[in-house]
C-alpha cells in the first residue's frame, strides 16, 4: 500500500522551486521545527532560519527521496493536504558549495550592525552545516 502524501509548493519572490507530493515535511518555523504529515489540521505560521526537509513521495516519474532547502523567513500555510511555503529566501541544499558558505561567513563577519550581523552569522553557519551534509550525501 502506497503512503499517503500531500501537495507541497515552495515559492520565493524570484522562483517557484518545488511543486511535488511529499509524505513528510520538517519546517523551520520562527520558534522551532514543525513536522507535517498527511491529514494534518490547518496551520498558518511564520518561517524562521533553518533547514526545510521534504520527503518526496514516489511517483510515476520515479522513486521519491529527500530534498532539503535552506530557508530564511517567510510564511507557511497548510490546509486540505496542501502546503504552500512562501519563503523570503530558499536555496536547494545540493547547490550550496562549501566555498559559497565560507564567502557568506566572511561577508557576515564584516556586517557592522550587531543585530544584522548575528542574523547573517547564523545564516552562514547553517549554510556551512548544510554544505557539509550535502557533500557527505554525494
Amino acid at each position: 500500500m502506497a503512503k499517503k502524501s500531500f501537495k507541497c509548493k515552495l515559492v520565493t519572490p524570484l522562483a517557484a522551486l518545488l511543486n511535488d507530493s511529499v509524505t513528510y515535511a520538517s519546517v523551520p518555523a520562527w520558534d522551532g521545527l514543525v513536522g507535517f504529515l498527511p491529514g494534518r489540521a490547518a496551520f498558518l505560521g511564520r518561517l524562521g532560519l533553518g533547514e526545510l526537509r521534504l520527503d518526496v513521495a514516489d511517483s510515476d516519474k520515479g522513486p521519491g527521496g529527500t530534498r532539503s532547502f535552506l530557508i530564511d523567513g517567510g510564511f507557511i500555510r497548510m490546509a486540505n493536504d496542501q502546503m504552500t511555503i512562501l519563503a523570503d529566501r530558499a536555496v536547494p541544499a545540493e547547490t550550496i558549495a562549501p566555498s559559497d558558505a565560507e564567502a557568506e561567513m566572511k561577508a557576515a563577519e564584516a556586517v557592522k550592525d550587531p543585530t544584522a550581523r548575528t542574523r547573517a552569522l547564523n545564516r552562514a553557519k547553517k549554510m556551512m552545516q548544510m554544505a557539509k551534509t550535502a557533500g557527505a550525501k554525494i
